[in-house]
């Protein structure tokens, strides 16, 4: 084996020892360096650090704990088997509390050694393996950590992002939901020379129609009943920095031709006044659909579109940049963890599982809230794939593909109904009457 975390080094003063542990390993394919003494395999393994540390404990010299204790300093995560005599058991006992990985107790068959050996390789795996991601992860939060991920398009996307910021100019932002839109838009504002000014987010479909004109534009005292006092809108507010309108699409039609106004002449008009109020500011607006189509449906006038599509930045969804998922969830869990004040749990093969084969179409949101859920211990236990079974109909598998599929993401939801079906993409009474018909409770999901 070429690749040096693969490497075995076995040490014993024992030459026929080490020439016949030596042959087993290597007819089991394991890539082996055998030392008569602990002080040249110690600079061996600093020098080169291998897969697994194999020492007897009795050796001339430094001893095998001696070795052990030495390994430890320089990699604490360094898998080191012990070989004991019947009087050093105990002993090798201590040694793996202190952190050794296995002994074994001599004679021991070539199936204990290459058994102990394959799982100890397997950990130094993961371990390297986190090792990386973590790299990842760091070089990727010290780049930008708005944008975490290594792919191809991730790291176009934040290319794109950091030359359009300079622009200067009016950016209608393209992604499903939970895809990161307002980080985009954060992110616009922030690489900008308008950094220094307010960044102003609304979103245009979380207020009632009767009140986003007053919030958007602003209003005297004495506007309309209720109008106490004064009122700055979201468009005053955002003079000299970034007005951000997420979900543009939800905003009525009435409102759209006063906000195309806005951005044809950068002026505003509050309710109440006469007045017009010179503004200086950059407009990000997001939406989760076609606006095009919505244009051609009437829903959405044609003339703001066209206004607002001047610059088009489009956010991969999750399922396109898979690689991503695993350094973002290792960043959510980090977090999460640090807000709950817990250790981060290890990354179990169902975790791995789930991250690997799940489409995620909740996106990033969706994979934040899952590690929220493994911060707390409250992961998938087992990975559970439909398998078809020869006396079930084309419905009833498809039945149950769905039961487990909606039981899925409920488990990420934490059994939030609305989370579910936002990330099923299908409306909350359609999944409730799913609930009922599948025999699903969502507060067994809590």
């Amino acid at each position: 084996m070429s690749d040096p975390s693969e490497r075995i080094v076995f040490v014993d003063d024992e030459e026929d020892v080490r020439l016949a542990n030596r042959q087993s390993l290597e007819l089991d394919g394991f890539a082996v360096e055998v030392f008569p003494a602990a002080e040249p395999a110690l600079k061996a393994i600093l020098a080169r650090p291998p897969g697994v540390v194999i020492t007897d404990v009795r050796l001339p010299g430094l001893d095998g704990l001696g070795l052990f204790e030495a390994v430890r300093e320089a990699d604490p995560d360094l898998p080191v088997i012990l070989i004991t005599g019947h009087g050093d058991i105990t002993m090798a006992v201590r040694a793996m509390r202190a952190g050794a990985y296995d002994f074994l107790a001599k004679p021991y068959p070539a199936d204990s050694l290459i058994g102990s050996v394959r799982r100890a390789l397997e950990r130094r795996r993961l371990v390297l393996e986190n090792r990386g991601l973590q790299a990842r992860l760091d070089a990727a939060v010290a780049e930008d950590p708005a944008f975490l991920g290594v792919s191809p398009e991730i790291t176009r996307l934040r290319r794109f992002v950091r030359d359009v910021a300079q622009a200067d100019v009016d950016v209608l932002v393209l992604g499903e939901t939970g895809s990161g839109k307002e980080v985009v838009a954060n992110a616009l504002h922030r690489w900008s020379r308008r950094a220094r000014g307010h960044f102003v987010a609304m979103n245009c479909g979380a207020l009632p129609d009767s009140v986003v004109e007053s919030e958007l534009f602003g209003h005297e005292a004495g506007a309309f009943t209720g109008a106490l006092k004064r009122r700055v809108g979201k468009i005053e507010h955002a003079h000299g920095g970034t007005l951000f309108l997420d979900e543009i699409e939800s905003m009525p039609l009435s409102l759209q031709v006063k906000l195309l106004r806005v951005l044809q002449e950068r002026a505003v008009e509050p309710l109440g006044t006469n007045e017009i109020r010179s503004i200086d500011m950059r407009v990000v607006a997001a939406t989760k659909i076609d606006l095009a189509q919505a244009a051609a449906q009437g829903t959405f006038r044609d003339d703001l579109y066209f206004r607002l599509n001047v610059v088009t930045v489009t956010i991969p969804p999750l399922r396109e940049r898979r690689e991503d998922v695993a350094l973002l969830f290792e960043h959510f869990l980090g977090r999460a963890a640090a807000r709950f004040n817990r250790a981060p749990p290890p990354v179990t093969p169902a975790i791995r599982d789930m991250l690997s084969r799940h489409d995620w179409p909740g996106n990033v949101r969706e994979l934040g809230h899952f590690a929220e859920r493994c911060a707390l211990g409250l992961g998938p236990s087992a990975p559970e794939t439909p398998v078809p079974e020869r006396n079930l109909t084309l419905a009833e598998q498809i039945d149950r593909f769905e039961r487990g599929l909606i039981r899925d993401e409920l488990i990420m939801a934490g059994g939030d109904v609305r989370v579910a079906a936002e990330a099923l993409g299908t409306p909350r009474k359609t999944l409730y009457d799913k609930l009922a018909r599948h025999g699903l409770d969502p507060n067994d999901y809590r």
